[in-house]
């Protein structure tokens, strides 16, 4: 990502409901398929600002790894030095089995080779270690918005399930979230794509700004909606991404849970 991205990140995601929901949630999956105590290491790949692994660093033994230079600073001044690992996806600097748990969130669409990053992941779990991935779902919502933070791709369940094989991963979840907003986030996308025009004032999706960008172009996903808005959007994307009963049909993102078959 660009150095803009990442200082509008910083400043943004502690409160809006899509970073504050998709922590919650992963959170959750983690406590619920892994456990989590002071022993257990968790590396969070591609850590970005680090606000998850912070929020974590109290139950369990945190490792963020990134290879961004933007990132990694931001890291080294809330992390100690050994908690603060420079690394890719496709080459994590931990010992085979090193690690209890990981997490990589959205970060996968930003891998070349995503085969070779789930690999790693692979390697790196002990036997049993669980892993959680988000990332952003639909290739009809593609935009802007994925140009601007150098995707690859956006996956559909198909697709991402295919990364963790059978013999290799017991898939414990894996579904659509960011389920509701869908049909809004698919209006304004394709809206600004036929038009050209600024986004309608609606409250969609992640919450990133080029600096380069004129404030009239600015789309609403940039800014926190509403306080009561920011509550209920965050709270509906946390309860549906907890369901693993009905197998959602769509949704703006993914989120998989695997363990390493031992």
């Amino acid at each position: 990502m660009d150095a803009a991205e990442y200082a509008n990140l910083e400043k943004v995601e502690r409160e809006h409901w899509y970073y504050a929901g998709k922590r919650e949630l992963v959170g959750w999956w983690l406590r619920r398929c892994a456990g989590l105590n002071r022993a257990t290491v968790l590396a969070d790949c591609g850590a970005g600002t680090g606000r998850f692994a912070l929020e974590l660093a109290a139950e369990c033994q945190v490792r963020v790894v990134d290879d961004h230079a933007e990132s990694l600073a931001i890291l080294r001044q809330g992390f100690s030095t050994e908690q603060v690992l420079e690394g890719s996806c496709t080459n994590l600097p931990f010992a085979n089995g090193g690690v209890d748990c990981l997490t990589a969130l959205d970060v996968l669409e930003h891998v070349a080779h995503d085969t070779a990053a789930v690999r790693e992941f692979h390697r790196v779990l002990r036997p049993g270690g669980v892993a959680v991935i988000t990332v952003p779902a639909a290739m009809t919502l593609w935009s802007d918005w994925d140009v601007a933070l150098h995707h690859f791709r956006r996956y559909d369940r198909a697709g991402l399930a295919a990364l963790f094989p059978s013999e290799h991963w017991e898939l414990v979840h894996i579904n659509y979230t960011n389920v509701v907003v869908f049909p809004a986030v698919w209006l304004v996308r394709k809206w600004r794509q036929w038009t050209g025009a600024a986004p309608l004032p609606v409250a969609t999706g992640p919450v990133f700004v080029r600096a380069d960008r004129p404030a009239k172009a600015r789309r609403a996903e940039d800014a926190l909606p509403p306080r009561w808005l920011n509550r209920l959007l965050q709270l509906v994307f946390v309860r549906t991404g907890r369901v693993s009963a009905v197998p959602f049909p769509f949704g703006v993102s993914l989120l998989l849970v695997a363990r390493k078959r031992g």
